[in-house]
């Protein structure tokens, strides 16, 4: 895209039922997490933090790793660049990798769906390096887009030295920045069918049967959580990623560092419980809504869809009414072909009362490639027939 200039749509939204001051902020003299180094807790679709301790401490995020490996696996498939039932051949470093395995041969081929089944569930440290390094040639070039997508995310307190999360030196992250992969992650609405999978089955019908149990106990123990990953080493202690929704709100609770597995539960548990007893959102728009057209130069197409890149709701504690929510389109002007199927082309932003609720990208919503000069010059004449009418 090119000669990128804004062009300002302002609109008013206004509700009668909106919940609560105009943004929820963080608790302050809320005691929820006691037994574990950092936690965080936040609303999915605004990312708003709710709760905080130590949030932005470096630690070794073990296998919660392996939420970035995951998204960077569906951010392929979203683009169309992996395919769910494409199979995915092992090579013997990736079968070396030892830890938490589904027990891949070199040489074994499983479809990129029975790879994240064994990555989502079991934790398999073999079935996400063969995926890394289909994506990305190896597992060294893939832990580079690991690190350059935590960049754009802005997450300047993570690094990554492996996509496994398997113990090495200057490999962190924090709570916070987990909790933002997490939220990147959910966007992808078809993970939480792995995620939130608490067991299955992998070459069911061989005599290779392999049975898979989530390492996440609270996908069957605690209703509305459908994932996303645990960890644990002797570093690390134990350490969750987990994900629920109730009523509509989705919130994301991350602890690091707990002494066992049952007091990470414990304490995720009581994170999940203060959400869902305080807070409730309002969807306003699902990831993929239409909220505009931009007019593209020497396209094949002339415009294209600009959509919500993620769900989009307000926050808010329970029982406070508001009426009036500003909602500001501004799209890209002046843009030529050829743009990818992605690429930010407005935003969406949502105030009240001078405060800003939201702001969110808005995004193509297919590739638009340039015209050819044939295509070009019948346009052209068409325009210059019917100005002639």
């Amino acid at each position: 895209m090119k000669c990128f200039v804004a062009s300002l749509l302002a609109l008013t939204f206004i509700t009668s039922n909106f919940v609560a001051s105009a943004y929820a902020k963080e608790e302050t003299g809320v005691q929820l997490v006691d037994d574990a180094k950092s936690a965080v807790l936040i609303e999915r679709d605004t990312g708003t933090v709710i709760y905080d301790k130590d949030s932005k401490e470096r630690l070794p995020p073990a296998s919660m790793t392996k939420i970035m490996t995951m998204l960077l696996i569906m951010e392929a498939i979203d683009k169309g660049s992996l395919k769910m039932n494409e199979k995915i051949r092992t090579s013997e470093y990736a079968a070396s990798m030892g830890g938490s395995q589904i027990f891949l041969e070199p040489g074994e081929e499983m479809t990129t769906e029975q790879m994240l089944k064994g990555i989502a569930i079991g934790s398999a440290n073999d079935a996400s390096v063969a995926v890394a390094e289909r994506l990305a040639g190896s597992e060294e070039a893939f832990v580079g887009q690991m690190n350059k997508k935590a960049a754009e995310l802005g997450l300047k307190d993570t690094h990554f030295q492996n996509a496994t999360g398997l113990p090495t030196d200057n490999h962190y992250s924090t709570a916070y920045d987990m909790a933002m992969m997490a939220k990147e992650l959910l966007k992808y609405e078809q993970i939480t069918k792995f995620t939130g999978t608490y067991e299955a089955y992998l070459r069911e019908n061989s005599d290779k049967k392999f049975w898979l149990v989530n390492t996440n106990r609270l996908v069957k123990f605690y209703p509305g959580v459908d994932g996303l990953k645990t960890g644990y080493t002797n570093d690390a202690k134990y350490c969750l990623t987990a994900t629920a929704q109730k009523n509509g709100m989705r919130v994301i609770a991350v602890v690091f560092g707990a002494s066992t597995s049952k007091v990470r539960n414990a304490q995720v548990t009581k994170l999940l419980d203060y959400a869902f007893s305080q807070y409730e959102t309002h969807p306003m728009y699902k990831r993929n809504h239409l909220l505009g057209k931009v007019t593209i130069s020497k396209g094949e197409k002339r415009t294209v869809d600009a959509i919500t890149s993620e769900p989009i709701s307000l926050l808010t504690k329970k029982g406070m009414n508001i009426k009036d929510v500003n909602q500001k389109i501004v799209l890209s002007k002046n843009i030529k072909a050829p743009i990818k199927k992605g690429d930010r082309i407005g935003t969406l932003k949502i105030t009240k009362d001078g405060n800003t609720l939201v702001t969110s990208p808005l995004l193509a919503k297919e590739d638009i490639q340039e015209a050819s000069w044939w295509g070009l010059y019948k346009r052209s004449l068409s325009m210059f027939t019917k100005s002639g009418e």
